[in-house]
This record gives structure tokens, C-alpha cells and sequence, in this order.
């Protein structure tokens, strides 16, 4: 598998506006430079009444297919 690592700071209203279905994805920019793109449901779990901060990790298999997330 591989990995990304990626840091985000969006606001709660932001990501409501995107989870809500005025985009259904978002892009991040990796560590390394490359653009990635997520479903936004795969960062629900991470939301707060601050928004979504920090650093994460994304795997995915050799299909380039999402695996998991987690915060480091």
C-alpha cells in the first residue's frame, strides 16, 4: 500500500457546505506536492465544532483505491 500525508485546516461551515452536496469531493495537496482527491465522507469522522485541522495519512492499495485515514 502506499501512503499520503497531507495537513488541513477547513472551517465546520465549509465542510457542512461540502459534505451537504456542493462538492462531494475534496482536493488536498500531499506533502510531497501531488494533488488528492477524497471523498468528502471520509473526513466525517474528524469533524469537530472547530472544523477538520491537522496532519492525516491516507493508504491506498495498489489500484490507487482509498483504504483508510487517520490523524497523526
Amino acid at each position: 500500500m502506499r501512503s499520503f500525508t497531507f495537513t488541513i485546516n477547513i472551517s465546520y461551515t465549509l465542510f457542512l457546505q461540502h459534505y451537504a452536496g456542493a462538492a462531494s469531493n475534496m482536493v488536498v495537496l500531499t506533502d510531497a506536492g501531488l494533488k488528492l482527491q477524497l471523498p468528502a465522507i471520509r473526513l466525517r469522522g474528524f469533524l469537530t465544532h472547530a472544523g477538520i485541522t491537522g496532519k492525516f495519512r491516507v493508504m491506498v492499495n495498489k489500484d490507487n483505491k482509498f483504504e483508510t485515514i487517520e490523524r497523526l
